[in-house]
């Protein structure tokens, strides 16, 4: 397993950015597909985006298509995602996550978690 430590969240005003950082632990960080989660308060934990072990290869759920991008350093062992045009429902802790098969957005089928990251923006 890998693990995870996020950062980047705060407040921030709609219509704002941010960007998330996720760094991993270990030597094969390439090989595994990373994920982006996030939960609100009494709702489940739900897909934002993923991105294939070279980085090639990205989803997105729609609600933040054309505002957020996914990307990874495997040099640095990161994954970053950058939101733009952040809107008050985008209001969540945000997790990333490590799976063998980077198109999974069953969050059980995620083995490796971080601590997760409070993302708040304000209307």
């Amino acid at each position: 397993q890998v693990q995870l430590v996020e950062s980047g969240g705060g407040l921030v005003q709609a219509g704002g950015s941010l960007r998330l950082s996720c760094a991993a632990s270990g030597r094969t960080f390439s090989s595994y597909g990373m994920g982006w989660f996030r939960q609100a308060p009494g709702k489940e934990r739900d897909i934002v985006a993923t991105i294939s072990g070279i980085g090639g290869m990205t989803y997105y759920t729609d609600s933040v298509k054309g505002r957020f991008t996914i990307s990874r350093d495997n040099a640095k062992n990161t994954v970053y995602l950058q939101m733009n045009s952040l809107k008050p429902e985008d209001t969540a802790v945000y997790y990333c996550a490590a799976s063998k098969y980077w198109r999974d957005t069953d969050p059980r089928r995620y083995a490796s978690w971080g601590q997760g990251t409070q993302v708040t923006v304000s209307s």
